[in-house]
């Protein structure tokens, strides 16, 4: 299908933005606010609950009809009827991309290789509902005749960045008198830390690596294996016992010493950085309960059906996609900020980190090609009104344009007097500074004196989307990471890139498997490095 598309740079849209962008970059937020009284309504689109307002954006009705141009252009919508009929659209590696799969309801049918995948997908999810069910319920007993009362996930990328999301996402949905616990470094004070006061006999370690042979999970899985054994008498029967896997690796699991009775599989068409909807997502089903994690895999599809089947001009993920290329590429801006606004959320950000940074920085094309485009922004944030009193100050009157999302929430989980009212005031208020801002004429009427008055100008002009919805539920969730899921796919059509894969990571990966063994040799190893990478060598040996 690429073949099919244009390069880039020679696509009549793009050509035509790149025009276009030279008559929008010297227009101001206000102007385009004051001769358009109704452009706070329009620029909007809602799905299922989810409400978008992009009309603090530098744009106007041509920008977004060249950018539904070149979303035509690029093949965006063969693309997405491709990725959700199974076609093998990850090229590098061969294989269907269908984590919207995951997600669909049991009268579904997606076909992959010849066979249908839904019923495996609901296969796995009813045996995760009866665990997760005995673990909540206290059936499931330990070793010594306990009930588990804490559960420990071990695994590193997509297995650890989802679920503790997930989980601290919906922790007022959780089950408060288990204890949840997440290790991914292989650092071994995240696992010190991670088990520092809990008991083994009441311990679930779930060990999520889809060969079992991830260095950093099985690092610490073996770590927890030891600690375990070491505190319930050194019975290595317990171990089937205080371990789970989730994985495709049986042998491994088994010599383990994990019952592969307690192996939950998924497949290799679920990237990494989109499977905690899968068995990767098993924590979070033990913390919130079977029914609530479908009301999350609900929400995950309602968004997938609007993105597949609402037109480019009110379909929500479209819209951030191509106002985020738009962005990149036209005002040279570096980095997306996500800033929610519900504590809850306090990990979307790095969530959102991988999602989108794992899948689209890349620097070739799908047919191998240099990029002579700028890919793949940089996503960071924090929870509001954290930020504001943190990297706010470079937002609003640094050198750098700094696209922001707002996120918000009609309503709070923990209603407390005034809070929410004051949450809320701050996003509203945040948006419309960064917008419209405050002109030095406007400093000098309130009375600064002249000397202070280009330090409190504020240009404003700089771009924000605020996306609203009535309640944090898992529902929602669902709704709001697919609507980023997608948001990353439309860009890498834009881009004519591979998302799904992330050859990225494998480099500094087997490299560091050679100096494993240089760090550990009982004797002085000969090194063929560079002389930097030498030196550190010899000076860790020499003080470890």
């Amino acid at each position: 299908m690429s073949d099919r598309i244009a390069p880039l740079a020679s696509r009549p849209a793009w050509k035509a933005l790149q025009q276009h962008a030279e008559t929008i970059r010297p227009q101001q937020l206000r102007d385009l606010f004051k001769s358009d009284p109704e452009r706070g309504v329009r620029f909007t689109a809602e799905a299922g609950g989810i409400f978008l307002d992009y009309s603090k954006n530098r744009i106007t009705d041509e920008t977004l009809k060249l950018l539904m141009d070149l979303a035509a252009q690029s093949g965006l919508k063969q693309r997405l009827e491709a990725m959700f009929t199974g076609q093998k659209i990850n090229t590098t590696e061969n294989r269907a991309v269908l984590h919207v799969a995951l997600r669909a309801p049991k009268s579904e049918s997606i076909i992959v290789d010849g066979e249908d995948v839904v019923p495996a997908v609901h296969a796995v999810l009813d045996k995760m509902s009866t665990f997760a069910g005995r673990i909540r319920s206290g059936e499931w007993k330990g070793h010594t005749g306990k009930r588990i009362r804490n559960v420990v996930n071990i695994g590193i990328g997509g297995s650890d960045l989802g679920p503790v999301m997930a989980y601290e996402a919906l922790k007022h949905y959780s089950q408060r008198d288990l204890t949840f616990r997440f290790v991914s470094n292989v650092d071994g004070t995240d696992f010190a830390e991670a088990v520092q006061d809990l008991n083994p006999d009441e311990t679930l370690f779930l060990v999520a690596s889809k060969t079992f042979t991830t260095l950093e999970t099985m690092t610490n899985a073996h770590t927890a294996r030891d600690w375990s054994l070491a505190g319930l008498g050194g019975d290595e029967s317990a171990v089937a016992r205080h371990f789970v896997a989730i994985s495709t690796n049986a042998d491994a699991v088994a010599k383990f010493g994990i019952d592969t009775a307690n192996m939950f599989e998924f497949w290799d068409w679920v990237g990494g950085r989109y499977s905690m909807d899968s068995a990767i997502g098993l924590s979070t089903m033990i913390a919130i309960g079977p029914d609530n994690f479908r009301a999350l895999l609900a929400g995950f599809h309602a968004m997938d059906v609007h993105f597949r089947t609402t037109p480019f001009e009110k379909n929500l993920p479209v819209l951030l996609g191509l106002l985020t290329v738009w962005y990149t590429d036209f005002f040279d801006a570096q980095t997306v900020a996500i800033l929610p606004y519900e504590q809850y959320l306090k990990r979307f950000p790095a969530y959102l980190q991988q999602l989108t940074m794992e899948s689209n920085g890349k620097h070739v094309t799908l047919s191998g090609e240099h990029l002579t485009t700028q890919t793949g922004p940089i996503y960071w944030g924090e929870p509001g009104t954290n930020g504001q009193h943190s990297f706010y100050q470079l937002i609003h009157q640094g050198t750098r344009l700094i696209p922001c999302d707002f996120i918000g929430f009609y309503k709070t989980l923990n209603p407390l007097g005034r809070h929410h009212d004051i949450l809320m005031a701050n996003v509203f208020a945040q948006a419309e500074a960064l917008a419209f801002g405050k002109t030095a004429a406007e400093v000098s009427a309130e009375g600064v004196p002249e000397v202070l008055v280009p330090h409190k100008v504020f240009e404003g002009n700089r771009p924000s989307n605020t996306i609203l919805a009535d309640a944090l539920t898992p529902e929602t969730l669902g709704q709001l990471i697919a609507l980023y899921e997608h948001s990353v796919f439309t860009q890498g059509v834009i881009w004519s890139i591979d998302s799904f894969d992330q050859w990225g990571v494998e480099l500094g990966k087997v490299l560091a498997q050679k100096i494993i063994g240089e760090l550990e040799s009982p004797t002085q190893p000969t090194l063929a490095h560079d002389t930097s990478t030498t030196n550190l060598i010899h000076l860790y040996r020499s003080h470890k």
